[in-house]
């Protein structure tokens, strides 16, 4: 006997799953950053300044989606999901929103580096209120994006597909078939 259980996935079924949730996820920030990107452009135009990249926005979505997979690898706040939904949901967007802080404060220590400036000066040099401020707007990305996440784990995320892209008469078939399992 090989101790292998036959129905858990195989390593390419993983690498395909992981791959369609950095997708997903990549893109539902993207979509939430550039849009702040957008609103930031229309309150500078205000004082006249004409600035528009969404090439940051789509970076930071990127790297944020692959923390969010990292982090989910090391089994991050697993241990809420036996409790109701809200608070699986609120546990998680909190503990990633920490993960990717301390992602920013790593982040910067790096940059220091590079740029061959004392390791001590990170802090002395970070803009906290900034990087306080962008912890929050992802805390507040992360609460839809953990809640849809928790319901597709809860659920299933076949059933959770079919509910967002068929038909209404073929969800409800499904989701009436699955209550008359429970």
């Amino acid at each position: 006997m090989t101790g292998k259980d036959p129905t858990a996935p195989s390593l390419k079924q993983k690498a395909v799953k992981d791959l369609k949730d950095f997708i997903w996820i990549s893109l539902y920030l993207g979509f939430f950053f550039c849009a702040l990107s957008t609103y930031g452009t229309v309150l500078l135009r205000k004082y006249e300044i004409d600035y528009l990249n969404y090439s940051f926005a789509i970076i930071n979505a990127l790297v944020i989606a692959k923390v969010i997979l990292i982090g989910e690898m090391a089994h991050l706040g697993r241990g809420w999901e036996a409790r109701p939904l809200y608070q699986s949901v609120l546990y998680k967007s909190v503990v990633f929103s920490l993960l990717v802080f301390v992602f920013h404060l790593l982040e910067e220590f790096v940059k220091r580096l590079i740029h061959h400036d004392p390791a001590g000066t990170v802090l002395h040099n970070i803009h906290l209120d900034e990087l306080l401020s962008r912890t929050l707007v992802i805390l507040c990305a992360f609460i839809p994006l953990f809640g849809f996440r928790e319901l597709g784990r809860v659920m299933g995320e076949d059933k959770l597909h079919e509910l967002f892209f068929k038909t209404r008469a073929a969800a409800r078939s499904t989701v009436s078939g699955h209550a008359a399992e429970i």
